[in-house]
């Protein structure tokens, strides 16, 4: 397996390597940063520490998305599990763990971020490309890592600068649309400071100039779904033209192209393959992979299957739901290298229940099943396209043959045969096919202001447990804040309805 270089360094931030060792040196508001940052080799340290804040981002997908949405049943046995709340939909996960991190590692990413914004200057980083590149990147994930939580809470609070802790006490949530303008700021920034070529050697991974723009046309679709009557990320401000735009441009004039086989997407053997805009590079060994927690099913599962190092902790599997599996038609390519239904273990004992194999290659196992060595996408080629897709039926530019074109170029590749007279709902219904296991589902429901209806036409046909509520409400389209942050000042935030 390549070493992507590019984490290396800030991965290892993650754990007590030295990047870990020079960048906790250089909090903010300390004055040792003044010292880290020295030369051009410091600076590209510290963006790739910026990008160490991505690797949570799989875990995050799945926990937040996938298992909130109607693609994964999540209740275990027991009822304990940190995702449990997450998939019964319960008012009491302001303090969850894994609601928690979203925000914390979100926030830690933006403020790497803003460091290196705030240091970097021509008498450090003479070479004016280079020092434009590393600028790019900063933006980019500083945008990126505020889409995230926009996505998830709301309104935040606008840290655009470095700012001591004390400080940051004295900054309240912002309205979502301020939150915007950074974000939609540091996009258009970016693509002009980025280059439009991909990158090669040690340097694969780093966002460019195409990876800015897709995300800005998520950014514009996202501002155009509805508000819900919460402060939740629609705003509905019908920016699909605009979206159109920067999509169009990705289609037309970048080197990204469409890949005509589906399982070679996710292959261990074509990482950063043509379909690949940005990912979060992992490569295994000494921590440095993916964990693919919830993907992998139980315990029994790899003990079935040689050569898999598993150490002994139980593993409880969430298992995809009955409407996702049927969701399929019988010939989609597209299942089976998505889901695995069911296994027998070393001991005979057949598992009945499904789970996700989409990023699991078991010829190619990492050290454990905490470190696999599979790249995790979060902008795809074949995204673009469907986006543009949506952008049209919502009312940007385009017609309908532009839209069954694209829809089933899509279900060419996965053995399909066409269709016509595509609709937002057969289109979601594609998505959802797509990119299932990639995080986008819950999100493609709350965009396209069909997220109620859908979970509440899902949730008494899938819970058979009887953990859930019968119905969600608006302020389930966006999760609380977490408890810890609104202890830290007395009325400094005020927690999101509902919860």
């Amino acid at each position: 397996m390549k070493k992507k270089s590019i984490y290396i360094c800030a991965l290892l931030a993650l754990s007590l390597g030295s990047c870990q060792d020079k960048l906790d040196q250089a909090p903010l508001s300390d004055a040792s940063a003044a010292n880290f940052y020295r030369n051009t080799d410091d600076f590209i340290q510290a963006v790739n520490g910026v990008y160490a804040q991505l690797r949570p981002f799989p875990d995050r997908y799945y926990d937040l998305s996938e298992t909130r949405s109607d693609n994964v049943y999540g209740s275990s046995s027991t009822g304990v599990r940190d995702w449990d709340p997450v998939n019964d939909f319960a008012i009491t996960l302001a303090n969850n763990a894994l609601v928690a991190e979203a925000w914390n590692n979100n926030f830690n990413g933006i403020m790497r971020a803003n460091t290196v914004l705030d240091k970097l200057n021509a008498s450090l980083v003479p070479d004016p490309v280079l020092r434009g590149r590393l600028e790019g990147e900063a933006r980019f994930l500083r945008a990126l890592y505020y889409f995230d939580l926009v996505r998830w809470f709301g309104k935040l609070p606008i840290m655009d600068k470095v700012v001591s802790p004390a400080e940051a006490l004295d900054i309240p949530r912002s309205p979502v649309p301020d939150v915007y303008a950074l974000i939609m700021d540091d996009l258009t920034k970016a693509i002009g400071l980025l280059p439009d070529t991909r990158y090669g050697g040690t340097n694969i991974g780093r966002a460019n100039s195409w990876a800015a723009q897709a995300l800005l046309a998520r950014v514009h679709l996202t501002r155009s779904g509805p508000n819900y009557n919460t402060d939740g990320p629609g705003l509905g401000v019908s920016e699909y033209a605009q979206a159109l735009t920067l999509l169009n441009g990705i289609i037309n004039g970048s080197p990204y192209a469409w890949v005509s086989n589906y399982a070679s997407i996710f292959s261990y053997k074509n990482e950063n393959n043509n379909d690949i805009i940005f990912d979060v590079q992992f490569q295994s060994g000494n921590g440095l992979g993916t964990t693919l927690p919830g993907y992998m099913g139980t315990p029994a599962y790899f003990n079935a299957t040689p050569g898999i190092p598993l150490p002994q902790s139980s593993v409880e599997m969430r298992e995809i739901s009955d409407d996702l599996l049927n969701a399929y038609e019988a010939d989609d390519a597209r299942k089976a290298v998505t889901i695995q239904q069911g296994f027998t273990d070393a001991n005979g004992f057949a598992e009945t229940r499904s789970f996700y194999r989409k990023f699991l290659d078991e010829t190619s196992p990492g050290a454990d099943r905490f470190d696999w060595p599979i790249n995790f996408p979060l902008i795809r080629y074949t995204d673009v396209l469907l986006m543009k897709a949506e952008a049209i039926l919502q009312g940007a530019p385009g017609t309908q043959q532009e839209v069954d074109d694209i829809v089933n170029m899509v279900r060419a590749r996965a053995g399909l045969d066409p269709v016509s007279n595509v609709t937002l709902d057969m289109l979601l219904q594609e998505r959802r096919l797509e990119f299932a296991g990639e995080g986008l589902r819950w999100h493609d429901l709350v965009r396209t202001g069909t997220v109620i209806q859908k979970m509440n036409d899902w949730l008494p046909q899938e819970d058979e447990l009887n953990r859930m509520p019968e119905s969600i409400e608006p302020f389930n389209v966006i999760y609380p804040i977490p408890f810890t942050q609104l202890t830290v000042k007395d009325g400094l935030y005020q927690q999101n309805p509902g919860y």
